[in-house]
């Protein structure tokens, strides 16, 4: 009876177990398939050609023009989601009145979908529509702010949403860290004289390093699948001007036909996300013996 109570947890998960890896690495192999053959509309299993789909994709300027733009986003993205919500993190954990309030304010972009967040930047950075018809309609008629529907600029605005809504979860992230620091030590400091800025600076962002480590990586990989906010937002224009990996694959597999193409984007987004995770996770699983 005893080895039946302990066998029934694994057969009540199992199939959840077996169904998602299935789900999730499944389809990764089949797109791997995919990108080794020469489908378009639909998948073409007959026609191996080995890798010639991913010999074009480098041969394509808007490939170079979407990591361009990728690398943009993920620094910007991930470089002022973080400042921000460390600015946010450092002024909360203060112990200011009404800090309730403010954190669930600051936390509130997050509860929204990136589709959310990107219909209403649109229409904010619209310039007939938005801050800047909102400016000439106070009297500033000089005022202009076109960003969204320029070239060299557009995916800049894709950075300003995706900061709004993502500062609130990094913030979430440094305020708990520093909540977790013992308040000892600052007040150690601060009876040897050290200011509040070098107290940051020197003793409690080194002891945050592992959660800045996690914030990067969390941000990083929500970065390189960015896909509802640029659609959103700009849907990869004027032109292309504004396409991601993301919004390459989905143009190629389903408006253009190349699903083998779109299909080997998306292995190298897989790629690279990979890249990220894979160190990650190895380092974490080395360290556990070590802390026990």
């Amino acid at each position: 009876m005893k080895s039946f109570e302990n066998v029934l947890p694994k057969l009540v998960i199992a199939p959840g177990f077996v169904l998602g890896f299935a789900f999730i690495y499944g389809l990764m192999i089949w797109n791997g398939v995919l990108s080794v053959t020469n489908s378009r509309m639909l998948p073409n299993y007959d026609e191996f050609v080995g890798l010639e789909q991913y010999a074009k994709l480098w041969e394509m300027d808007r490939w170079y023009v979407a990591l361009k733009n990728l690398g943009i986003f993920s620094i910007l993205y991930v470089g002022g989601s973080m400042l921000l919500g460390m600015v946010l993190a450092i002024f909360l954990d203060q112990k200011i009145r009404a800090e309730g309030w403010l954190r669930t304010i600051y936390l509130y972009p997050m509860a929204l979908s990136f589709i959310v967040t990107g219909t209403a930047w649109k229409w904010i950075l619209n310039p007939s529509l938005g801050l800047e018809k909102l400016m000439h309609d106070l009297g500033w008629a000089s005022f202009s702010f076109d960003w969204l529907v320029q070239s060299d600029t557009a995916i800049y605005c894709v950075v300003i949403a995706g900061i709004w809504q993502s500062a609130g979860f990094a913030m979430a992230l440094f305020l708990a860290g520093l909540r977790g620091i013992d308040d000892s030590i600052i007040k150690a400091a601060q009876i040897d004289g050290a200011s509040l800025p070098r107290i940051y600076w020197r003793i409690i962002l080194p002891v945050l390093r592992p959660v800045v480590f996690s914030t990067i990586l969390v941000l990083s990989h929500l970065s390189i699948k960015a896909f509802d906010l640029v659609m959103a937002l700009t849907a990869g224009g004027p032109g292309f001007a504004s396409d991601v990996p993301a919004t390459f694959m989905f143009t190629m597999s389903f408006t253009r036909g190349q699903i083998g193409l779109g299909a080997a984007s998306a292995t190298m987004m897989l790629a690279t996300v990979a890249a990220l995770v894979v160190p990650y996770l190895y380092s974490e699983l080395r360290s556990k013996p070590h802390e026990r």
